[in-house]
């Protein structure tokens, strides 16, 4: 990998000091320094690269990533495509996100038990491009409720796994642990697209999510939840689950405890989804703002909207992302929720890229190796073309991302670039 020199970049820490124009020195996997600009050592460096007009911030990191989710507008587009397929659809999403900045994914769920593991071994041994990947496996959700698909009349196998009671729970979750699967993921409420079980229900019991969150962490895995409800979301903060997902609804006992236990669990509000229903970006596919609307997602936006940003006020941990690969917010868009951030639940410009950034870095590692440029941090980091403080939309997709570094090696690199370094000192950053 040798020695990389970014010169003369606009640098962007992700650890609250004000960006810089600085340089910043990798070695081989690792940060070696960051400097104002001529102070780091230029001797050795076998690829130095001039930094001017760029912004060199850390990699994001999707915090509830779908990977298989590619084009979808119905539970349909799950269930029905061969496991041989939605192989492709998976590793073209970790592909995605990696060309749009994203250097690590945060697993949520996936159409398929193994979909995350297949691509997450296979980039791991560098014969697939994409990000640092968590897989995620199945929903476990219980008869009922969202992801069950059947009917007496109609059974199905839908995207999920079905369980009842917490000796069902313990087995299910020790089965995905036996797979392969990093986080565990939990249905604990409903959800506007399941009519008889809407986001305000909570159809797992605390007894339940108790079992799951125990087992997972009893094999050093992750649990994860999707809770819309006041009650869902207490039965995960008191069980012990890690990364709560969506969350709009709350109460002040909710806020309080989410504050009391703010250093151990993250937050991904996955607002992108419902911003595209409710102002038009999903209409081309049969969900107009007036589809929405009977839907409730206005007022589940408007409890979003009090919700995190009294969180953010408590200094609780949210993520970006979420959600993503529906046929109206494709994979590789996810930088959109850094807007959405400032817009919705108001944070500033920096304050939202470490939520981009730094933060999902500590979901994604407990050493805390990631998501900050500082030395001895894994270099994954990314250049954009412009400052992405003044200009935020700037990562809204691939088109102004000028190289991605993972691990200390160039994953993505843009023509100009590219013709700065020239082929040899490309080689031998690789």
């Amino acid at each position: 990998m040798g020695r990389t020199l970014i010169r003369n970049a606009t640098i962007f820490t992700a650890t609250g000091e004000d960006a810089f124009t600085g340089d910043l020195l990798v070695d081989g996997n690792a940060i070696a320094a960051v400097t104002p600009s001529g102070k780091a050592s230029q001797a050795g460096a076998d690829t130095t690269i001039d930094g001017a007009g760029l912004f060199c911030m850390p990699g994001m990191v999707e915090g509830h990533a779908h990977l298989s989710f590619e084009g979808v507008t119905a539970t349909e587009d799950l269930i029905t495509p061969s496991p041989e397929t939605q192989a492709f659809t998976t590793a073209r999403g970790a592909k995605a996100l990696l060309e749009a900045g994203f250097t690590s994914a945060y697993g949520a769920s996936e159409a398929k038990l193994k979909l995350g593991v297949a691509v997450r071994d296979e980039v791991n041994a560098g014969r697939l491009p994409g990000p640092r990947i968590r897989a995620g496996g199945l929903e476990i959700s219980v008869t009922g409720a969202m992801g069950d698909e059947s009917s007496l009349h109609n059974p199905r196998i839908g995207p999920s796994t079905l369980i009842d009671g917490p000796e069902e729970m313990r087995k299910a979750v020790r089965l995905h642990c036996r797979e392969g699967i990093d986080n565990i993921k939990l249905d604990v409420s409903g959800d506007p697209f399941y009519p008889g079980t809407l986001g305000h229900t909570t159809p797992m019991s605390f007894e339940e999510v108790k079992m799951a969150a125990d087992t997972a962490h009893a094999y050093g895995r992750k649990i994860n939840a999707h809770t819309r409800s006041i009650d869902g979301s207490k039965y995960c903060v008191r069980a012990g689950v890690d990364g709560l997902f969506h969350c709009e609804y709350s109460d002040e006992e909710l806020l309080d405890m989410m504050e009391e236990a703010k250093d151990r669990i993250f937050i991904v509000p996955t607002i992108g989804l419902f911003h595209d229903m409710a102002t038009g970006p999903a209409s081309d596919y049969g969900i107009t703002p007036e589809v929405a609307g009977f839907m409730g997602i206005p007022a589940l936006m408007e409890e979003s909207v009090k919700t995190h940003t009294e969180l953010r006020k408590r200094g609780v941990r949210l993520l970006i992302g979420g959600d993503y690969g529906f046929a109206w917010s494709p994979q590789g868009t996810q930088g959109k929720d850094i807007a959405h951030f400032m817009n919705y639940y108001g944070y500033s410009a920096a304050e939202a890229l470490i939520c981009a950034t730094r933060n999902g870095g500590l979901a994604m590692s407990d050493a805390g190796d990631l998501g900050t440029l500082e030395q001895g941090k894994l270099a994954d980091l990314i250049l954009v073309n412009g400052d992405v403080l003044a200009d935020v939309s700037l990562l809204d997709g691939p088109d102004n991302i000028a190289m991605v570094m993972k691990d200390g090696v160039i994953q993505t690199i843009s023509p100009a670039l590219q013709a700065q370094l020239g082929s040899p000192a490309l080689e031998a950053a690789e």
